[in-house]
């Protein structure tokens, strides 16, 4: 049975950094990839949070700003336009931002349980409350794309590994906590703004997943809710 488990863990989760770091790590450091001069859809609104002159035209140093942000968050193509996907990304930090210490405003995550680590894939947010009080978070977190959707509703961690590395693709996990088949909490060496997601797996910043390694343990509730945009 540990057997069984662990190739299903390989097959939801790890293949989570897999795809993602080659977008991340991959084009943008062998060369440098030309600018766009065309304005795009989201132009007065991506200006604006990047602190530009909004005026929604495309200038040298606009689009050198936005390929900025694109490079640093593996958003593709990486050519400084002003595209649904990059004004998505910004939407979601506003939104994140937004929440401030009370992630748990509408009550979504239950209080009854005592410690509990909440995930919420509309807003793309973690925290770890014990019953209505915070106790780490709200933190950004990347879960699973369209295809290989988080799957929500209430769980239970039931395996740890700090040092869990896949046996297929030796693709490594760290700070990994599982809560539902392959699908756990872990460390994951990109951007948590990085599209589309992973591959069900809740990929976190290396504190954040050092953070919630030493506050959970096998037995504690997880409980996930909501929708991850585009899925």
């Amino acid at each position: 049975m540990g057997d069984i488990r662990r190739r299903g863990v390989v097959a939801l989760g790890v293949t989570a950094l897999v795809a993602p770091l080659t977008l991340a790590l991959g084009t943008t450091q062998a060369h440098a990839v030309s600018c766009t001069t065309t304005a795009g859809p989201y132009q007065k609104q991506v200006e604006k949070f990047l602190g530009r002159p909004v005026d929604g035209k495309q200038s040298s140093a606009d689009c050198k700003a936005i390929q900025a942000f694109q490079n640093k968050h593996g958003i593709r193509p990486n050519i400084g336009y002003a595209g649904p996907v990059t004004w998505g990304v910004m939407d979601l930090m506003l939104k994140q931002k937004a929440v401030g210490t009370n992630p748990n405003k509408a009550g979504k995550c239950p209080v009854n349980k005592g410690r509990i680590a909440c995930v919420d894939l509309t807003l793309q947010l973690s925290w770890i409350q014990d019953g209505s009080r915070l106790v780490y978070g709200p933190v950004p977190v990347r879960t699973g794309r369209d295809g290989y959707e988080t799957r929500t509703g209430l769980k239970k961690i039931y395996w740890r590994n700090i040092d869990h590395v896949s046996t297929i693709y030796d693709v490594p996990m760290p700070y990994s906590q599982f809560f539902d088949g392959g699908q756990a909490f872990h460390q994951a060496s990109l951007s948590m703004w990085n599209p589309p997601g992973s591959h069900g797996c809740v990929n976190m910043t290396t504190t954040d997943a050092k953070k919630y390694w030493s506050l959970l343990k096998k037995g504690d509730d997880v409980y996930v809710y909501g929708r991850k945009p585009g899925t």
